[in-house]
């Protein structure tokens, strides 16, 4: 992995800045053979406090930065770490293979399941191949024919999500994009078998709804999930992509405030300083909870899954009208004489 200087994000520099003094550190202890053990030691300390300072108090725009970091690992790092036998299933037996999505057989945990994920790629080339994880219609397709394939088999289906945004293109507009992603919300509602789904890196809009209706939706400490982009948003609102940040706190789009607001099930820490320092670790940690939700769902009766699916999505959003009406009741009270 190139760790070039420019692709580290601005708030990362004073860690990367006692990384590099460590790695010299233990470069020349290793050719000289000086004990620098000590040295090492208290520079290691002091960067464990400088990532619990700057990660303790991130905004919500550079959450989004870090959602999108060039060294974030995404769905075909996590593949080889946390499942097993992976078999790729290709095609959406209608127009093509939308390489923005992989779908496949595998195992985890000893259980058989279905995976649907995301994939951006890792070079410029495979980014370009992959349409940078923003699928067309034929991706959504695919997603749908594979989660109906496991629902014949009972298999549960595990979803990874990280993309920006499906592809807006005419060419997708032509062949269905909003009609696809539609049909996916109706169909994964109501599929007869459970849904996993984990937002791993960015969230975005359509194209991560069409494949993250779920009856367990989670996501990493470091992800984000939004209607929209902020430099969308501010573009819409202010004419001003630069208000991007602003935007990214207004939508509430990080993990803490989805789950305070109810959309999401839970949090999945990450390695100090993110998934990318640590990519094994925080394969770790997903794959236990992705084995954990599997043993909860895997006793549900059928019917019962479906109704707590329905209400789930029913719930969110519900609580704002319960709020208003806390609110004029006060009102109301503080007018009386």
């Amino acid at each position: 992995m190139s760790e070039g200087a420019a692709a580290w994000l601005d708030f990362e520099k004073p860690i990367v800045d006692i990384e590099q003094k460590i790695a010299t550190l233990e470069s020349v202890q290793k050719k000289s053979g000086v004990d620098m053990s000590e040295e090492i030691a208290k520079l290691r300390e002091e960067c464990a406090q400088k990532k619990r300072e700057v990660f303790a108090k991130l905004t919500a725009w550079q959450q989004v930065q870090l959602a999108r970091h060039p060294f974030r690992p995404e769905a075909t790092d996590y593949i080889p770490l946390i499942f097993e036998d992976f078999a790729e299933l290709h095609g959406d037996k209608s127009f093509g293979d939308d390489k923005a999505i992989t779908t496949g057989l595998c195992r985890i945990g000893g259980r058989r399941v279905m995976l649907v994920a995301h994939c951006k790629g890792k070079t410029t080339k495979e980014r370009m191949a992959r349409n940078f994880g923003s699928p067309h219609p034929e991706g959504h397709r695919k997603a749908l024919e594979k989660m109906k394939l496991a629902e014949k088999f009972r298999l549960p289906v595990i979803t990874l999500v990280n993309t920006p945004g499906a592809y807006p293109g005419i060419g997708a507009e032509e062949r269905g994009q909003a009609a696809i992603i539609a049909r996916n919300l109706f169909e994964m509602s109501r599929l007869k078998t459970p849904i996993i789904s984990i937002v791993i890196g960015e969230g975005g809009s359509g194209g991560a709804l069409g494949i993250c209706i779920a009856d367990r939706l989670s996501m990493l400490e470091h992800a984000y999930l939004s209607v929209i982009s902020p430099e969308g948003c501010a573009a819409i609102l202010w004419r001003d992509s630069a208000k991007a940040p602003l935007a990214a706190e207004l939508l509430r789009l990080t993990a803490p405030d989805l789950l305070h607001l109810g959309v999401i099930n839970e949090i999945i820490l990450e390695p100090l300083g993110g998934a990318h320092r640590d990519t094994q670790a925080a394969a770790n940690l997903l794959k236990a909870a992705l084995v954990r939700y599997l043993e909860e769902l895997e006793g549900e009766r059928l019917e019962r899954l479906l109704e707590k699916r329905y209400d789930k999505y029913r719930k969110i959003g519900v609580f704002l009208e319960e709020e208003s009406a806390k609110l004029a009741v006060t009102d109301e009270a503080k007018a009386r004489p």
